[in-house]
């Protein structure tokens, strides 16, 4: 995904960063995840950029990037 589209309804486990992202929204499955709408630790903005090359895994339903582009595994 490299729009600002919002990819939501999806069972996502991972997210790759091709280049450096910031998120809209990136919406956890549940509270034990990271996301903009709570979870465990800080909540993220769009003030938080993820580098390029980095994967991270965790269970969201859905996201929307502000900047950047992510290759989205679904689980």
């Amino acid at each position: 995904e490299d729009g600002t589209d919002a990819i939501i309804g999806k069972k996502i486990i991972g997210i790759q960063f091709l280049v450096d992202t910031t998120f809209t929204t990136l919406t956890p499955d549940s509270s034990s995840y990271i996301g903009t709408s709570g979870g465990n630790g800080d909540a993220i903005d769009s003030s938080n950029t993820f580098p390029q090359g980095i994967t991270v895994f965790g269970r969201w339903t859905g996201f929307t990037l502000a900047s950047g582009s992510v290759v989205a595994y679904l689980g």
